[in-house]
């Protein structure tokens, strides 16, 4: 096949995509058909340019934004309820305002259409490890939504948020218009993570705290203005949370539109029962072991929970049991035993270095 032959199958595909695209702005569509026309002409003559690539890339994009493809909300407060139970012990704090979020999120929807921008944009505050990621990721449940995660500490540029106007090279869309495409809906739960880590240079960071407000504010997400698309897309639909390990850098402005629930830190004895019942039989399983392979001691939990001194959250707590898995998998697999109990004479082999 010649090289005209694959451009003319190429312009061919595109066209399919843009008739195919339901909910396409008619203003939209008619810059999408121009755009083919002109790459039609080039090809009849004969000129292949970059603007060819361009132009492909747009379309591509444009056509893979959910104009109107969404998921229904689940309403339901008891589900709710279980799926908080279920993913996270203690807290009960953070778990009652998810509800009282949640049951206010469900009276405006049984009452009136624009339920989600009314709501405020939640704001989880703790320290790293506590659980911020995954009450998030519980509330998107909860409701059926579908749940993508921004990591803001890698937002070095506003362009990352915003995009970046197609007639620069390698241009490409922000990351909220790529989190719609990677979800496929105009209404899933984004978060928002880490958003006091974004950019450390100050004047950089004003700039991405402005666009956060665009995203956030609902008076002005209505039209979000992402520049590589360059129209106006409706984020009003979209379940936004943010958390952050501090305040201190966000802006008044930002900090307005925000309900803020603070995450406390796990007690010792919160962390037994997370290691226990929640993080081994998890770890157990990803270790490749069977749950009769490994017993562990009840007294032993405390010198397990806090080995290396105080911590926050339950990550490094995750690491231990991950490493004390490692170890009796390897002696499984050696053949030196078919199962190991730890006790306290045997613990400090075990246990991380």
């Amino acid at each position: 096949m010649k090289k005209d032959d694959f451009l003319f199958e190429e312009l061919n595909t595109l066209s399919k995509k843009i008739e195919d695209t339901k909910g396409l702005p008619e203003e939209l569509r008619v810059r999408l058909e121009q755009m083919i026309d002109r790459l039609d002409r080039m090809a009849k003559l004969g000129h292949y340019a970059s603007e060819f690539d361009t132009s492909s890339r747009y379309i591509e994009s444009v056509t893979s934004i959910p104009w109107v493809e969404e998921t229904v909300d689940i309403l339901d407060l008891e589900r709710a309820k279980e799926s908080l139970e279920r993913n996270h012990y203690g807290m009960q704090y953070s778990k009652d305002r998810i509800l009282e979020y949640l049951s206010t999120l469900i009276l405006l929807t049984q009452r009136s259409k624009d339920a989600v921008s009314k709501s405020p944009v939640l704001l989880l505050v703790g320290l790293q490890g506590v659980g911020k990621t995954t009450l998030a990721y519980s509330v998107a449940e909860t409701l059926g939504r579908k749940f993508e995660r921004i990591a803001m500490g890698g937002i070095g540029s506003p362009t990352e948020l915003r995009g970046r106007a197609k007639s620069f090279p390698e241009a490409e869309p922000g990351q909220i218009i790529k989190s719609l495409i990677r979800t496929g809906v105009k209404n899933p739960l984004i978060l928002l993570d880490e958003i006091d880590k974004a950019s450390g240079e100050q004047g950089l960071r004003m700039d991405i705290m402005a666009i956060l407000l665009e995203i956030l504010d609902p008076k002005q997400n209505v039209a979000f203005r992402d520049h590589y698309v360059d129209y106006p897309i409706d984020l009003s639909n979209v379940l936004f949370i943010c958390s952050a390990n501090t305040t201190g850098t966000l802006t008044t402005a930002l900090m307005d539109r925000m309900e803020i629930i603070k995450m406390p830190s796990y007690s010792d004895q919160e962390k037994v029962v997370i290691a226990r019942d929640y993080l081994l039989p998890q770890i157990i399983l990803k270790s490749g072991l069977k749950p009769e392979e490994l017993e562990i001691d009840p007294d032993l939990w405390p010198g397990i929970v806090r080995p290396f001194g105080y911590d926050s959250g339950i990550r490094s707590l995750g690491r231990t049991l991950e490493a004390i898995c490692r170890k009796v998998a390897m002696e499984i697999v050696e053949g030196k035993s078919t199962k190991v109990t730890l006790t306290a004479d045997n613990l400090k082999y075990y246990l991380p270095q």
